[in-house]
C-alpha cells in the first residue's frame, strides 16, 4: 500500500490548517512592526550624529521645529523610549502568536495522523515497524513544531530586514544601494543550490531516525527475550550500528550546511566593506552627511549580518520540509477498510455467515477458499484445526480487521462492508491469544470496553472471569497497577481480565481466539463453565487448539488447508473418525486405531 507525498508539502499544510491562517497572519503583522521599530534606532543614532555635526542646521531640527540641539536630543530620547515600548511589546505578540501557532499545529497534525494511523488496516500496521510510525508521530511532528516556531519567524525576519533596510539605502544612495546588496544575489542563489543539496540529505536524516526508533522500540519490548538468550552485547553493537548509521546521516547533511556559512561571510565582508570606504569617501568630498553615512554603517551591518543565519533557518526549513513531507505521506495512505453506513437495530442479534469466502494478506495466497459457514444466533461454535489452516484469518473477517476477496461476511444477514463500526464492532467482544493490558489499574482494563461501567460491574465481571480471587490477593486490589503491556502480571492472568473486559462489554457476539491458551486445566474448568453461563445471552465463535475447551460447542468446525473439511457435535465429530477424532485422540492420549492395526 502505497501514498503520494506532496512535492509542496509545506503548502499542502497551509491548504490543510486554514484555522490557523488568522493567527499566522496576526504574528506576520507583529513581526513586521517589530522590525520596523527594530531598524528605527539606527536612523535614529544618524539623527543624534546630525544634530552633535550640524547643530541648528539638523534635520531633526528642521522637522520638529526645535532649535535647542539639547532639546532636539531630548526629544530623539524620547521617541527611542517609544519606540523600544513598541519593539518590546511586538516582540511579545509575535512570540505568543508564533509559538501559539506551532503548537498548535503540532497539536492538531499530531492527533489527526494518529487518528488516521489507528483507522488504517491491521495488514498495514503489521507490515511496518511501530517505531517507524512513532517517529512520525512524535519526532517528525516535532521537527515541524521546531520550524514553525523559529524557522519561519526567522525567515519573515530576514526578507523584512532585506526590505527596510534597502528602503533606506535607496532613499540615502542608489550607488551604496547597489553596492550593498551586490552580496544578497550570491547568497539567494547558495541558499538555492544548497537546498537543493540538503533536500535528499536531510530525507535520508528522517529515515534513519525512523530506523532507529524502531530498532529500540522493538528491543525495549523484547528485553525478557534478549536477557534470556545473553544477547545483550550482540543487540547493543546492532543499536550502536543503527544508530551511527543516523549519526553519519546527519554530519552528511551538517557538513553540506555548514560550508554555506563561509560563503556568506565573504559576501556580507565584500559589502561592509564598500558602505564603508565608498560611503566614506562620499562623505570626505561632501556628498553625503556624517549622520547618513553612520546610518548607513550601522544599516549594512544590519542588513547582511542576520543573513549569517541563513543556513541555520535553512537546515531547520530542509527539516521541517522532510518531516512534513513524511506526515502528509502518512496521512495520505488510504484507508482499505473503511466503515460503511448502515446501522443495525438494537439489540443486535449476532447472526453470523460466511459466503463462498476467500481471503489473504496483502498480496500473497489465499489462505480461505471459499468457506462457507452458518452460526446461528444465541450460538457457540468454534473453528478448529492444525497451525496455518485459517483459523485467525477467519476471526479477523469477522471482526472486519480485513475483508475477504471474495465472498461476504454478513452479520444479521448485513453485510459487515456495509455497518458502521457501532452496530458491527460495537456489538462484539474480542479477546485476542496475545493480550494486550494497557499501562493503569486492573479496574481501568476490564472497563476499557465501558468506562462508565460501576465498580460492582467490574467486580462482577471480573467473577465470571475466575479472576476476581487473583485480584484481590494483589496488593492494591483492584487498583494495582499492572505495568506496560501487562507485565506484572502472568500469561493466564493477562488473559482472564481479558475474558472480563469482554464479558463486560455484554456483547451480542463474543469473538474468542485461544481464550485459554496459556491458563491451567484447573482455570480452563473454570472459565469453560463462566462461558457456557455468559455465553447463554450471546453468540459465541471460539477458536481453539485445545478441543477440551470447546466440547460442548453447538457445533465445531474443523479448517483444513483454508477450507471447511468437517463439521458438527463433539459427538458427531467423533464418531465420524476424522480429522478432528485424529485430533482428539493425540490430545487425550487415546491410542490410535490406525496406528494400532
Amino acid at each position: 500500500m502505497s501514498a503520494t507525498t506532496p512535492d509542496r508539502p509545506l503548502q499542502a499544510l497551509w491548504q490543510r490548517h486554514r484555522a490557523y491562517r488568522r493567527r499566522f497572519v496576526l504574528a506576520v503583522v507583529m513581526s513586521t512592526l517589530n522590525k520596523v521599530a527594530d531598524v528605527v534606532p539606527e536612523l535614529l543614532i544618524g539623527a543624534a550624529v546630525d544634530v552633535v555635526v550640524r547643530g541648528d542646521d539638523s534635520l531633526v531640527g528642521a522637522v520638529l521645529g526645535v532649535e535647542s540641539r539639547y532639546a532636539q536630543l531630548g526629544w530623539l530620547a524620547a521617541i527611542n523610549v517609544v519606540v523600544w515600548i513598541v519593539e518590546s511589546a511586538s516582540q511579545y505578540a509575535a512570540d505568543v502568536l508564533w509559538r501559539g501557532l506551532a503548537q498548535g499545529v503540532e497539536h492538531d497534525l499530531r492527533v489527526e495522523a494518529y487518528d488516521h494511523a489507528q483507522h488504517l488496516d491491521m495488514s498495514w500496521h503489521e507490515s511496518r515497524s511501530s517505531g517507524s510510525t512513532l517517529a512520525t508521530l512524535n519526532d517528525d511532528v516535532n521537527q515541524l513544531e521546531r520550524f514553525l516556531d523559529v524557522g519561519a519567524p526567522a525567515i519573515l525576519q530576514t526578507v523584512l530586514n532585506v526590505l527596510l533596510v534597502g528602503a533606506v539605502f535607496a532613499a540615502s544612495s542608489w550607488t551604496l544601494l547597489l553596492l550593498a546588496f551586490t552580496p544578497i544575489p550570491v547568497i539567494v542563489v547558495g541558499s538555492l543550490v544548497f537546498q537543493r543539496r540538503l533536500e535528499p540529505l536531510y530525507a535520508r536524516v528522517r529515515d534513519a531516525v525512523a530506523d532507529l526508533s524502531g530498532a529500540l522500540a522493538a528491543n525495549l519490548a523484547g528485553v525478557a527475550t534478549i536477557k534470556a538468550f545473553t544477547a545483550e552485547d550482540r543487540e547493543r553493537e546492532r543499536i550502536a550500528g543503527v544508530s551511527s548509521a543516523y549519526r553519519e546521516a546527519n554530519r552528511a547533511a551538517i557538513r553540506s550546511s555548514a560550508a554555506f556559512v563561509p560563503l556568506v561571510r565573504m559576501a556580507i565582508l565584500a559589502g561592509f566593506t564598500c558602505t564603508l570606504l565608498l560611503g566614506g569617501w562620499s562623505v570626505l568630498r561632501g556628498d553625503l552627511a556624517v549622520g547618513l553615512y553612520s546610518v548607513l554603517v550601522f544599516m549594512t551591518q544590519r542588513l547582511l549580518w542576520p543573513l549569517t543565519e541563513v543556513a541555520t533557518v535553512l537546515d531547520l526549513y530542509q527539516r521541517g520540509r522532510a518531516s512534513t513531507q513524511r506526515i502528509l505521506a502518512l496521512l495520505a495512505v488510504p484507508v482499505s477498510v473503511p466503515a460503511g453506513s448502515t446501522a443495525l437495530a438494537r439489540p443486535v442479534q449476532g447472526r453470523i455467515e460466511l459466503r463462498g469466502v476467500r481471503a489473504g494478506y496483502a498480496d500473497g495466497p489465499d489462505v480461505l477458499h471459499g468457506v462457507d459457514l452458518v452460526v446461528p444466533a444465541g450460538e457457540t461454535h468454534a473453528i478448529v484445526g492444525a497451525t496455518g489452516s485459517g483459523k485467525s484469518t477467519l476471526l479477523r473477517l469477522v471482526l472486519r480487521f480485513d475483508d475477504p476477496r471474495e465472498g461476504r461476511v454478513l452479520l444479521d444477514g448485513h453485510d459487515t462492508r456495509d455497518l458502521d463500526w457501532d452496530s458491527l464492532r460495537g456489538s462484539m467482544a474480542y479477546v485476542a491469544q496475545d493480550v494486550y493490558m494497557f499501562a493503569g489499574t486492573i479496574a481501568d482494563n476490564i472497563a476499557y470496553g465501558r468506562p462508565e461501567a460501576s465498580r460492582e460491574e467490574v467486580v462482577a465481571a471480573a467473577e465470571a472471569a475466575t479472576a476476581r480471587d487473583f485480584v484481590e490477593a494483589t496488593a492494591a486490589g483492584f487498583d494495582t497497577l499492572v505495568g506496560e503491556r501487562g507485565v506484572t502480571l502472568s500469561g493466564g492472568q493477562r488473559q482472564r481480565l481479558a475474558l472480563a473486559r469482554a464479558l463486560l462489554r455484554r456483547p451480542s457476539v463474543l469473538v474468542l481466539d485461544e481464550a485459554t491458551s496459556a491458563v491451567d486445566n484447573e482455570t480452563e474448568a473454570a472459565i469453560q463453565r463462566s462461558l457456557r453461563v455468559a455465553t447463554r445471552s450471546c453468540t459465541a465463535l471460539v477458536v481453539a487448539h485445545r478441543l477440551s475447551t470447546v466440547r460442548h460447542a453447538h457445533r465445531i468446525w474443523v479448517l483444513d488447508a483454508g477450507r471447511v473439511t468437517e463439521a458438527g457435535t463433539h459427538d458427531e465429530l467423533l464418531a465420524a473418525d476424522g480429522a478432528y477424532a485424529a485430533l482428539w485422540r493425540v490430545q487425550t492420549g487415546e491410542p490410535d486405531p490406525v496406528a494400532l492395526r
